[in-house]
């Protein structure tokens, strides 16, 4: 019997790719918008900390520029993740979004340990603080942060590559409130360290957030099982269906962030060509009801041309053999 291959969507010609998770919710204009908010106020936070001398809300406009940035990054993302499957990439640009993920959450960690050096610095050289001035722009800065987080809130649910830029504005709302926090025990009670205590609390919650995601979009890129999925659970599936004797070379992987793709080679218990293409229609079936995955690739072999080893390794011991 020969190799015979079924794929779902997503090669070039095909328009079954889905990037429209979040979009509903969240338009081009309303991302645009954000930035250039985010970006006016990192200029006036920028200036506040220079004239009042506040090492925290210099350090909130580090991090309110991080979020312009993650913004646009994600905004970009979005749009590069339309475009249908070509020549060149052949499963479509879905997987943009997960790079740009990737890259904001880094920028996260990278601004949490420069503002953890910074607050060390500081407390060794302490400077004199305007509590007025903090106070005033960092509530101007907390309204700011607010209302771009409802904003990228309504895409982050089904998007990894938003949910990366939300972080950032919650994190940042927090350490808007953190900077007013220290404003407020500056004028009351002289308490110059506060500032750096607060920064070192946006630091460290920075850290953590970047910390979260990280793990999960690395997985994404690196094409491991997706996190909801067992792969025995899909073997004893497959194994399970009558007319299939075996499978080996079993992999499950993503296609971007939302949608999956399997490949299997099956060992039919008959030999019929037209058997194994009914066979092929209940596969796909099965695994995009009860797994989600739309994309299959499926390929026959008779006993003569299956590896025993790899079979046995594959419907026993529940691991994926190496091709």
């Amino acid at each position: 019997m020969s190799d015979d291959h079924d794929h779902g969507g997503g090669h070039v010609g095909h328009g079954h790719a889905d990037h429209s998770h979040g979009e509903e919710n969240l338009s081009d204009r309303q991302l645009i918008f954000a930035v250039a908010i985010n970006v006016l106020l990192t200029v006036a936070q920028i200036v506040g900390g220079i004239v009042s001398g506040s090492l925290a809300l210099i350090a909130d406009a580090l991090h309110n520029f991080s979020d312009a940035a993650s913004l646009g990054l994600a905004w970009f993302a979005r749009r590069i993740g339309r475009r249908p499957a070509d020549k060149l990439m052949t499963f479509g640009y879905a997987q943009g979004e997960v790079v740009a993920a990737l890259i904001n959450l880094t920028t996260l960690l990278i601004i949490g340990f420069y503002l953890l050096v910074e607050a060390i610095n500081r407390f060794a050289d302490p400077q004199p603080i305007e509590g007025w001035t903090v106070i005033a722009v960092a509530g101007v800065a907390l309204v700011i942060d607010l209302v771009t987080a409802f904003i990228t809130h309504r895409g982050a649910k089904d998007s990894i590559n938003m949910k990366a830029a939300f972080l950032h504005n919650v994190s940042d709302a927090m350490a808007s409130v953190g900077v007013i926090v220290a404003g407020v025990l500056i004028l009351l009670y002289d308490l110059y360290v506060a500032d750096l205590v607060i920064t070192v609390i946006i630091a460290a919650y920075v850290i953590w957030q970047g910390l979260s995601l990280m793990p999960r979009t690395v997985r994404l890129l690196m094409g491991a099982v997706p996190d909801d999925v067992e792969l025995q659970e899909i073997m004893d599936e497959l194994e399970a269906i009558d007319g299939v004797e075996s499978i080996h070379h079993l992999h499950v992987w993503n296609l971007g962030e939302h949608r999956r793709a399997l490949e299997v080679h099956i060992m039919p218990s008959h030999s019929s060509l037209e058997r194994f293409e009914d066979l092929k229609r209940t596969v796909r079936l099965r695994v995009s009801s009860r797994f989600g995955i739309e994309h299959t690739t499926l390929e026959a072999c008779l006993a003569t041309d299956c590896d025993e080893g790899l079979i046995a390794q594959a419907g026993h011991s529940g691991r994926v053999s190496e091709d």
